[in-house]
């Protein structure tokens, strides 16, 4: 926790009025039993009513003055903690935005939306409880061991003995809960991830009719966090009976020892009750602080896993003194690239087979460049290496003759347009989605973009044109309408480098056919790389590579790959039987 404390120190006016409101709240629950001692010592018992009037009295406006202190203490401590919530959260996703893809596929999606949203919220909690219970149950307990030490230093002494039962209790109790509670935050980012899974891919469910599998799965996560949670909260059960049990025994002793007191007139009776008083306040506080540490034995655990998060260093460096260069023409460059997933750049020694063996080529500028190759050859591996969503392990990536490594990863990715293999879309206006590179571009630029993609049409057609909202991830656009506003967002950019990743593969070749036509004019001068499944996709390009187990097995251009590369040769082959099996 207090590596967070930067978090707080905004708020730091809330943050001290908020306990100084609540020392005051204490004080007066502090003068009540007092109070009541002397309308039962010198009211009742004299029957003088006069003093029970205005001791009355003057426990209503020390009541007053109490609510008062309560309830600013409540206002107070609630904007330090929200607050301080907010900015947490808002730290944490500023920090998950400069995480690389392998500090991702390390942290798990469904683990990072647990420790923002449930984490937080622990956390949250926390800093709300200690500046309200954790000052006023501890100012209680010693303020009520002082008050009842003034009344009968001779009945004090059973708390010599219950105090220290009551601290055991608590601190074997939060020893036992605190690992629980560790393994219980893991189980739950396990129960998320399935259920994120699940509602991501329901369509693939349902179409493979996967449903009771995937009941029992979540099923299984649920189970196993059902289990942690129950044993966490059977073992901070057991504190309360063992707590109330010592509280109760130690009334008893203070009734039995201090009714003898008063029946031989050693101890006036109103001071029996008042010691009562401060002894259940004594007892009460302590218990609550109880079950305040082992709220913050969960709350541990919850800012343990947040500060896990900050502490993470991004997987890849930005350049110092804002970049050593600069995109201008889309040139590209590999230069014995080896690349392989959950690898640090730089190791040589492979706990993964590699993706990438060794790539080498050149991209001169304003080429169009193909690749193909089997499903899991490495070409979307390959291509995500321009833009620097990965760094290769070994080798270097060079544009325009610098390593990416060394440009300005901002500047770098809006130089380099990318429609990736899914589409992936946000909810909102279809003109949002396809400004979401350029959020100022005019209508006029983004209707532009979407002519070129042949997304125009189907666009106007709709009942509000660019003003349609879309689902969640586009869910009411077919998938080669999405193809089509993916590619827009890409062509809105005016990139020097543009990515195409098997991003016409949902639409018809008379549709792709036009689109490439529109990329030759809008693109001219930019550098294209095109993966594609269909050979009828890249026949027009400069060059073709050919990825065969992550290395390149062949390079040329169509007319060359046809004459020269069996492996070309055998793609070709097997699509002209396919087109002439679909056309019989």
């Amino acid at each position: 926790m207090w590596k967070l404390r930067s978090y707080i120190k905004p708020y730091r006016w809330a943050a001290i009025m908020a306990p100084l409101l609540m020392v005051m709240e204490v004080c007066m629950d502090l003068l009540q039993p007092k109070l009541m001692a002397g309308i039962v010592n010198e009211g009742v018992m004299k029957s003088n009513l006069g003093y029970i009037w205005n001791s009355g009295l003057t426990m209503i406006l020390v009541a007053l003055i109490g609510l008062i202190g309560g309830v600013g203490c409540t206002y107070y401590s609630s904007i330090a903690s929200q607050r301080f919530g907010a900015d947490l959260r808002n730290g944490l996703y500023q920090k998950v935005q400069t995480f690389s893809f392998d500090n991702l596929d390390k942290l798990t999606a469904g683990s990072l939306v647990t420790r923002l949203t449930g984490d937080v919220v622990q956390v949250q909690n926390l800093v709300q409880m200690i500046l309200r219970m954790m000052v006023r149950d501890p100012a209680l307990a010693v303020g009520s061991i002082v008050m009842a030490i003034n009344i009968s230093p001779r009945l004090a002494l059973v708390l010599v003995a219950v105090i220290p039962i009551l601290v055991l209790i608590i601190v074997l109790v939060s020893r036992m809960v605190i690992p629980l509670f560790n393994r219980m935050q893991g189980r739950l980012d396990g129960l998320n991830t399935v259920m994120r899974e699940n509602l991501s891919g329901i369509r693939v469910v349902k179409a493979f009719v996967r449903s009771a599998f995937e009941r029992e799965r979540f099923g299984k996560a649920n189970r196993d966090y059902l289990d942690i949670a129950l044993k966490a909260s059977r073992t901070v059960a057991i504190s309360m009976p063992l707590m109330m049990l010592v509280l109760n025994a130690s009334i008893v002793t203070v009734l039995w020892y201090g009714g003898a007191q008063t029946w031989e007139s050693a101890l006036p009776i109103g001071n029996l009750i008042a010691f009562l008083s401060y002894l259940s306040q004594l007892l009460f506080s302590l218990l609550s602080v109880g079950m305040m540490l082992i709220q913050i034995s969960r709350a541990k655990a919850s800012a343990d896993r947040i500060n896990e998060v900050l502490d993470t260093e991004p997987g890849m460096t930005q350049p110092s003194g804002g970049g050593a260069g600069t995109v201008t023409m889309g040139k590209i460059e590999f230069d014995r690239v080896s690349f392989a997933y959950g690898q640090e750049s730089g190791v040589t020694s492979y706990a993964m087979e590699p993706v990438l063996k060794e790539i080498s080529f050149t991209i001169l500028p304003g080429q169009t460049i193909g690749i193909l190759g089997a499903t899991g050859s490495g070409k979307s591996t390959m291509v995500s290496l321009i833009p620097r969503l990965y760094d290769p392990t070994e080798g270097n990536v060079y544009i325009d003759g610098t390593n990416v490594k060394q440009i300005e990863a901002g500047h770098l990715r809006r130089q380099v347009g990318m429609v990736l293999q899914q589409s992936i879309l946000f909810s909102g206006t279809i003109r949002d989605n396809i400004r979401f590179g350029c959020p100022d571009a005019s209508d006029t630029e983004v209707e532009a973009a979407a002519k070129a993609a042949e997304a125009h049409d189907f666009i106007i057609k709709l009942p509000d044109g660019y003003d349609t909202e879309l689902g969640q991830r586009g869910v009411n656009l077919s998938g080669g309408q999405k193809q089509r506003i993916s590619i827009a967002r890409a062509l809105l950019l005016r990139p020097r480098i543009l990515i195409l990743d098997d991003s016409t593969s949902a639409v018809d070749l008379a549709t792709e056919s036009r689109i490439q036509q529109s990329l030759k004019a809008l693109m001219a001068e930019s550098t294209c790389v095109i993966i594609a499944q269909r050979i009828s996709s890249v026949t027009e390009a400069d060059n073709i590579i050919v990825l065969e187990d992550g290395i390149i097995a062949a390079s040329g251009t169509h007319d060359e790959l046809i004459r020269t590369s069996p492996v070309y040769q055998d793609i070709h082959r097997s699509q002209q039987h396919k087109e002439v099996a679909s056309h019989g």
